[in-house]
């Protein structure tokens, strides 16, 4: 699929969205993995994934192939605004996602994993939301979506982000109960899933 056909945009705002296309995949692949692993090792523990990563990777990588696709074939579009707003989407997520792995620190890991001295943490944006990183992906996924101004790329991102991701937050909380019981379920009450006060 060449860049040319990816977005209709051209000049300093293509350039301005890959840019942070490409900041957000060196998160990914950089911020959530390769700098976890060089500053706590391979975390070991008991996997209680029932095959979400996998799923989640493979659904996302088809909706935003997607919407790049609908963005090439000016497929739906949204207004221009639409654009400078799925740029600030992007930014924020990226930011958000990055910093709650920063803050889980050792406990993060990509796949569904309870450790053996696992804890809970309650700093930084955890103290209002019990899945922030989450929450900034769904930002990305929204922004990318907003930025190559496809409103069907819209509703696809939200609908996939909805069914896997609300998979695994349910197979997470259950493997986090299960370990911790009633000090997690304490701590539901307190916070809300990905948005701090509504859900």
């Amino acid at each position: 699929m060449p860049v040319t056909a990816l977005i209709h945009i051209s000049g300093p705002a293509e350039i301005l969205f890959f840019a942070v296309y490409a900041a957000w995949l060196l998160g990914e692949s950089i911020g959530a993995t390769i700098v976890p692993r060089l500053r706590y090792g391979a975390r070991k523990g008991e996997r209680r994934d029932r095959g979400s990563f996998y799923i989640n990777v493979v659904t996302l990588v088809l909706a935003i192939y997607v919407d790049f696709v609908l963005s090439g074939r000016r497929i739906s579009l949204l207004p221009v605004w639409a654009y400078y707003l799925g740029i600030t989407f992007m930014l924020v997520g990226l930011a958000l996602r990055q910093w709650a792995v920063a803050v889980l620190g050792r406990f993060f890991t990509l796949t569904v994993k309870v450790q053996s001295d696992h804890a809970i943490v309650e700093t930084g944006p955890y103290k209002l939301m019990r899945h922030p990183s989450y929450t900034g992906l769904l930002l990305t996924l929204i922004g990318i979506a907003l930025a190559l101004q496809t409103w069907i790329g819209l509703l696809i991102n939200v609908l996939v982000f909805a069914a896997v991701f609300g998979y695994r937050i349910y197979v997470e909380e259950r493997a986090l109960i299960s370990a911790l019981g009633e000090k997690y379920i304490s701590y539901s009450k307190r916070t809300k899933r990905l948005i701090p006060y509504i859900f």
